[in-house]
Formats: structure tokens, C-alpha cells, sequence
């Protein structure tokens, strides 16, 4: 792209200030700035125009049936069965949503890279490796694993798995894409400079997944080795068991297109996606998104109604992810402290929030898969989430579960 042609572009967008400083670059700055104003999608006028209403206010929301431990303990020898040889037969993949930086962990890096150990190094990419390899060596084979990063921690990523020689899996099984980006703009819906000569850009959502695996030619290279099934799994879980066999055989038995690991709720008001129907459609809303009176509803049991809390691990059929691929999922627009170019030419981080993001979400899938298994999963052995350094959900919470786990660090 030329000055010229950016320029009429960025006049119809009513966006010329991010060519402010253009005369002050250098050469190699002016023509960073120019590819990062070509690449810019501009999806988000619609939707600042005319956002998704995602209040729930006109949903249909009722409970939903799943298999309860209970369940999965009587008939754990079928369900293994039927998942250990999906995996042998080349049947499954995994994927690992990791864009996301350890800014909140006080690190500047991919957070997968963070150290969780004490007395040796334990790296979060590292613990998830072992518990998707505990799965491997016992069926015998290796299964893909695509990761996904995004522009802010790619090769750092990459870098990182290749100085641990891929913690030991097969670096032919480890393919690496990314995440799209989407600029993030001020109250006005001015795309903020980050620098003078870049926009401010981020990761939009860990909901475009399946289309950024699609245009970096993996979802095709999986179909071809025959995988039906991609697992799905988030960074900052470290009890995350990946390519579970009787996850797998559980979700392939009950002839659904989606299988759901979630945690059963004990609180109303977790903080958790809860897996209900919205009509006759599967669907997940918020924690804040519940009445009170369906957060606090118990069943003849005493147990709560809306129970089934998400943690961010999901089986999904490949072939229905291509069939929904062009249809649209909901945007979120989130308010965010986003850094900025500064009247002094300095890029900061503001104190309170200063413009906006525009996300989508992989639960935002569910509805479209048409139909999902609700699977529990006993909350200690598999939801450490770690979301910040100490406190709730904390690498100090996740070092507890993990030696509870029996895992030396």
C-alpha cells in the first residue's frame, strides 16, 4: 500500500489520525505502518454501528442434561474403550489457545512460559505437555498439536518451544498459527496509535480459532490424516487433561457434535460460563447473565440447576466446525486499559480504561454446533486456572492443586 492510497483510505474511514506522525518515521517505520493500515479489517464499524445485543434479555433459557461423575464412573471402561481407539485410529487432535501474554502474572511474554515451579522450573506449556503425553503413552501414538499464538507472542513462542526441544513431543506434531487481530479504538471509534508507527492491535477473541486454523492450511492437513475430532484447550488451565479417553468416548457415544468438560457449581454465583439450553439450542451465558432466582435453584437433590460451570475445554467434530465456518458469532465489545501513544511521544498503559476491544469468544460456538455434551469433571483434578499471581485463581491456588495432584515442583 502507498502513502497516497492509505491516505484515501483512511480519509473515507474517518481515520487519518494514524498517519500523524508519518513524516517523522523512518523509511522501515513508514512502511511498517503502511502494511499494518492495509491489514486492518474493519469489521468493528458494524459493530460499534449496530453491536449484538448480548444481554440475554430475549433468551429462552432453561437447564440442560449431562453426565453427571456418577455416570462417567459406571461406564468409564465403555467410554475409555471407544476414546482409546478414536485416538490410535488418528481420530483426534489437540488444540491449545495460547495468544495470550503473562502481563497480569508480571512477565512480558507468552504466559505458557511462565515458571510455576518452586524448587526446579515447571513451565506451563511444560505441565500441559505431560498431561497430554500421560494420554499418548498409554494409547501408544502421538496426536497433533496445532498452538495458536497471535502477533504479540509468536516468536516467543515458537522460540521457546524449540529452546525446550518441544518438552519432549515430536516437533513433526507441533504446528504453530495465528490468531487474527483487530485495532482497538477510543470512545469516539478512533483506531488508538500504539506507536507512531502502529495502531493498536489485539488478539479478537479466542472465537476466530477454528477460522485462523483454516487459513493457516491446518484444518485441511488435519482432515487429510483422517482427525475428526480437535480438542480444545486454554493456556491458563494446568490440570487441563487433554485428549482425555473417556472424554473422547463419551462425547463420540452420545452422537453429539461437541463435548464440554465443566466443573459442577457449588456456589450461585460462580464466576464461570454455565452450560444450559437457550430454546432447543445448547448454548453457554455468563454468570451475570442468571436471575437470581435461576442461580440460586436447586433441584429435588439440592443441587443447583444451572450446574454445569465451563473450564475451557471442549471436543469438537471437525466436520460440523467447517460446516458453521462462515456463520457469524457474536462480537463482545469490552472496555480495556489499552496502551497508547502518549502526547509525549511515550507508549503507556493508562490507569483506567481508555477505549475498546472487540472479541469473540469460543463459547459462542456452542449454539452453532447444535448439540453438546455437558461432561463433569472432578473440579481438583482438573480446574487450576491461573489468572493472576496470588490470591483466587492464582499461581499460588494452582501450585496447591497441582502437588494435591502429586506433582513435584
Amino acid at each position: 500500500m502507498t502513502f497516497e492510497q492509505a491516505k484515501a483510505l483512511l480519509e473515507e474511514k474517518k481515520q487519518t489520525q494514524l498517519l500523524k506522525y508519518y513524516d517523522e518515521l523512518t523509511a522501515e517505520q513508514k512502511v511498517n505502518l503502511l502494511n499494518a493500515i492495509e491489514a486492518i479489517t474493519w469489521d468493528f464499524e458494524e459493530e460499534l454501528a449496530n453491536p449484538t445485543d448480548l444481554s440475554g434479555k430475549n433468551r429462552d433459557i432453561k437447564p440442560i442434561n449431562g453426565l453427571r461423575l456418577s455416570e462417567i464412573e459406571k461406564r468409564k471402561a465403555e467410554f475409555e474403550a471407544i476414546g482409546v481407539e478414536a485416538i490410535k485410529a488418528g481420530k483426534v487432535a489437540a488444540v491449545l489457545l495460547a495468544g495470550g501474554m503473562g502481563t497480569r502474572l508480571g512477565v512480558d511474554g507468552p504466559k505458557g512460559a511462565y515458571n510455576i515451579g518452586i524448587t526446579k522450573p515447571l513451565y506451563i506449556f511444560e505441565q500441559q505437555m505431560r498431561n497430554i503425553m500421560d494420554v499418548t503413552e498409554k494409547c501408544g501414538v502421538t496426536v497433533p498439536l496445532c498452538i495458536m499464538t497471535s502477533d504479540k507472542n509468536h516468536e516467543q513462542t515458537v522460540s521457546f518451544w524449540k529452546e525446550h526441544n518441544y518438552f519432549g513431543y515430536p516437533e513433526s506434531e507441533v504446528k504453530f498459527f495465528k490468531q487474527e487481530m483487530a485495532p482497538a479504538v477510543d470512545y469516539d471509534g478512533k483506531i488508538i496509535l500504539e506507536r507512531k508507527d502502529l495502531p493498536a492491535l489485539s488478539p479478537n477473541g479466542n472465537g476466530g480459532w477454528f477460522v485462523s486454523l483454516q487459513k493457516a492450511g491446518l484444518a485441511d492437513e488435519l482432515r487429510e490424516r483422517g482427525v475428526e475430532w480437535l480438542n480444545i484447550y486454554a493456556v491458563d488451565n494446568v490440570l487441563q487433561r487433554i485428549v482425555d479417553p473417556v472424554f473422547v468416548g463419551a462425547t463420540i457415544a452420545s452422537k453429539v457434535n461437541c463435548g464440554a468438560k465443566a466443573i459442577f457449581k457449588t456456589e450461585p454465583k460462580e464466576k464461570v460460563g454455565v452450560l444450559c439450553m437457550d430454546g432447543n439450542q445448547p448454548d453457554i451465558i455468563e454468570y451475570y447473565e442468571l436471575t437470581d432466582e435461576m442461580a440460586n435453584q436447586r433441584d429435588e437433590n439440592g443441587d443447583l440447576v444451572y450446574s454445569y460451570g465451563v473450564i475451557m475445554n471442549y471436543l469438537f467434530n471437525l466436520a460440523k466446525l467447517e460446516e458453521i465456518a462462515d456463520k457469524k458469532i457474536p462480537v463482545h465489545i469490552v472496555e480495556k486499559k489499552i496502551e497508547c501513544l502518549c502526547e509525549d511521544g511515550v507508549t503507556r498503559k493508562p490507569e483506567k480504561e481508555n477505549g475498546k476491544k472487540f472479541e469473540a469468544l469460543a463459547v459462542d460456538l456452542i449454539k452453532l454446533m447444535g448439540s453438546v455434551l455437558p461432561y463433569e469433571v472432578v473440579r481438583e483434578k482438573e480446574f487450576a486456572p491461573i489468572k493472576n499471581k496470588t490470591g483466587v485463581d492464582s499461581v499460588e491456588s494452582a501450585r496447591e492443586l497441582l502437588k494435591l495432584n502429586g506433582v513435584e515442583l
